[in-house]
């Protein structure tokens, strides 16, 4: 069955513009609380937010849907995504939902989704989903005596932070660093600033005055350059930026440089593993993370498992191969023995407890390995499988071929747009360059031709 609704992260789009509509998000909460519905003790459901205009209308949907489908609901309010996986599991909650576009603009809105043990839903749970979302809900009504109640739950954000708190190692202090956080205007823009403040750093912050318009503009962790600017303003040991829903980071270093998540994957997983913490002997990336960081950790003995693109399939791949550290190049950094999805955070937090102990700077800790030159492409196609093409697959195999032992090549359809990406990597950046050119303009003349 072909997906109408889910995509790589729950489901998106543009605000009050299908399907992000009010009337989908209702059918939404009817239709999980359904399937969630089970056994004769009263359901729950937590339902936080980002700093969204439309996380009103959306929220207030869901509200909707889930007491129609017989469930009690606690709104959190503005709260980091890995805060609502927490607080799923924390208050026995059958269902957790959060409602946010991530690192996209204000005008997107979407539903992410999580089980009862505060990890994102499966595949084969999506097409359920799907399925109901199609169907005639009405039937899936509860009785009037066992309509769901809803209240606001005031507080709970302080969990979460002591939680995160947590996290940093009990021989470490935070005291003597200056640390300039960028909250995206976002959902971490109380969360974070707090934290760091209560484990003894000097906290400068930006991107804490959210007005429903402003999330991730210009700022954040898709706009590191603002960070970088305060950074150098206030002679700052380390800048962490987060997204709009702070569960990916990237972090600045003293001299304005951005340290990406593979570096920052370095980082943690020869951490631990010196420390003996590290699981699975390596660490989970997907398919985009850089060669540099598969060799740098090779040189230390470990391993890089790759999947697929998006933080979901690192943690499965975790879950099933008990690995406790994964993540994506974007900065999505998930530490199972602390959460159950990308925390930016939690991430920051580790950084910090090996830039203390080592008495080192930002700089000279998370500079791991020098990154192969990568260059992606992309190449939007209407129509047509050009990937099926002769002539492309012929070129493909010849690419692969030249870059043999000393590059990657990787090609993959869009998850989210009509296009093709083309990516590939290798010590010679103008050999890299030139493959790249030369499989875009094959596989756009095959889309030509079409």
């Amino acid at each position: 069955m072909k997906r109408r609704y889910f995509g790589t992260d729950g489901i998106r789009g543009q605000s009050n513009i299908f399907p992000m509509t009010p009337d989908l998000a209702m059918r939404v909460g009817i239709a999980v609380g359904t399937i969630f519905r089970n056994g004769d003790h009263r359901h729950r459901v937590v339902i936080g937010k980002d700093t969204r205009l439309s996380g009103y209308m959306l929220e207030n949907a869901m509200v909707a849907g889930f007491t129609a489908a017989g469930l009690d609901v606690f709104l959190l309010g503005p709260i980091p995504t890995p805060a609502v996986a927490m607080l799923t599991r924390s208050l026995r909650a059958d269902i957790g939902v959060m409602i946010s576009a991530s690192h996209n603009p204000y005008q997107d809105n979407g539903i992410k989704l999580f089980g009862p043990d505060g990890y994102k839903l499966s595949d084969a749970i999506e097409m359920q989903i799907e399925e109901l979302l199609d169907s005639d809900l009405s039937t899936q009504l509860a009785k009037p005596a066992d309509i769901g109640r809803a209240k606001r739950v005031e507080g709970d954000i302080y969990r979460y932070i002591e939680q995160a708190k947590r996290t940093l190692p009990r021989d470490v202090t935070l005291q003597g660093l200056r640390i300039a956080v960028d909250c995206a205007n976002g959902a971490a823009y109380k969360v974070a600033p707090l934290a760091l403040w209560e484990l003894g750093a000097d906290v400068v912050t930006i991107g804490a005055e959210p007005d429903g318009r402003n999330i991730n503009l210009e700022c954040g962790s898709t706009h590191p350059e603002t960070l970088q600017r305060k950074v150098h303003e206030v002679r700052a040991d380390i800048g962490i930026a987060l997204d709009g829903d702070a569960d990916r980071v990237q972090i600045i270093d003293e001299n304005g440089k951005i340290i990406d998540g593979d570096q920052l994957m370095a980082v943690i997983a020869e951490s631990w593993a010196a420390d003996g913490m590290l699981r699975g002997n390596g660490i989970v990336a997907t398919v985009m993370s850089n060669l540099g960081l598969e060799r740098f950790l090779k040189g230390r003995g470990l391993g890089l498992e790759r999947t697929k693109v998006g933080d979901r399939y690192v943690v499965e791949h975790m879950r099933q191969n008990d690995y406790n550290v994964g993540g994506e190049q974007s900065g999505h950094i998930v530490l199972s023995d602390f959460g159950t999805t990308g925390d930016g955070l939690v991430a920051a937090l580790q950084i910090l407890a090996c830039v203390k102990r080592s008495g080192k700077t930002v700089s000279e800790v998370c500079n791991r390995f020098e990154p192969v030159p990568q260059v992606l492409k992309n190449v939007r196609v209407k129509a047509g499988a050009p990937l099926e093409d002769a002539s492309v697959l012929q070129a493909i195999a010849d690419a692969e071929s030249e870059l043999a032992k000393n590059g990657r090549l990787l090609i993959r359809p869009s998850g989210t747009e009509p296009l093709i990406r083309v990516m590939a990597e290798g010590d010679d950046r103008a050999q890299v360059e030139r493959i790249v050119d030369e499989l875009i303009s094959v596989i756009g003349a095959v889309r030509n031709a079409a």
